[in-house]
């Protein structure tokens, strides 16, 4: 049995080097390309899934299908959720990466972005970034829409969606692909591998990359692995 994770192809936000967040950007060419490599890979790797996670974003959305497309499944199972979004980036959704590192210094910047702990500058509820003005959150509480986040507020969310959805579903045999974001991913992989706070600073899984968990019956993984 395998929990498969992909990383979704390259959005607009990446290539622009921007900060991406909740901003709901589609991929760029290069990451059409990258997602349809993935699932020709998991093809030639003869991995076949019995459900499909994504995030509620169409980065991740738009990945999973260019997968499934080379997958060439019919009438597959796919479950999405805001709990598999990308960590929050607050106030910096949108920024330059470049040009924030030069306004607040390299080393502020790479705490933003690698730390589980630290936060960066909170949304105002009347920024129109503030995913309360999103129709997809319209049945979210407002203690559940972001203002900000760092790493182990996102272990909190995506924990929460493996405890209460995936991890039933591996139980009962169910072969798994999740496609989603660098941080709750990263956040996934802290959890199952219990990778401390310091550690975890220096994973990650680039756009368009796949790592595989095999499990056994009782989940306890076997390997991990890149392909």
């Amino acid at each position: 049995m395998y929990l498969v994770l992909v990383r979704h192809g390259q959005s607009v936000y990446n290539k622009a080097n921007q900060f991406c967040g909740w901003t709901d950007v589609d991929l760029s060419q290069e990451g059409i390309d990258e997602a349809h490599r993935a699932g020709k890979l998991l093809k030639e790797k003869d991995f076949k899934f019995d459900i499909y996670y994504t995030s509620v974003l169409i980065r991740a959305i738009h990945t999973m299908n260019c997968i499934l497309e080379e997958l060439d499944v019919k009438n597959p199972v796919i479950k999405s959720s805001w709990k598999l979004n990308e960590r929050h980036y607050g106030a910096l959704q949108g920024l330059n990466k470049d040009e924030s590192r030069e306004k607040y210094g390299e080393e502020q910047v790479r705490q933003w972005r690698r730390s589980a702990s630290v936060k960066p500058p909170e949304l105002t509820k009347d920024d129109l970034r503030y995913p309360g003005f999103d129709e997809k959150y319209k049945d979210l509480s407002e203690d559940q829409l972001p203002l900000t986040e760092n790493l182990l507020d996102t272990v909190k969310r995506v924990k929460e969606y493996y405890n209460d959805e995936i991890k039933g579903q591996l139980e009962s045999g169910k072969n798994i692909l999740i496609s989603a974001h660098g941080n709750s991913l990263r956040a996934l992989v802290k959890y199952l591998e219990n990778i401390n706070d310091d550690d975890i600073m220096n994973f990650e899984i680039p756009t368009g990359k796949i790592y595989v968990y095999e499990l056994d019956k009782d989940l306890s993984i076997l390997k991990h692995y890149f392909i």
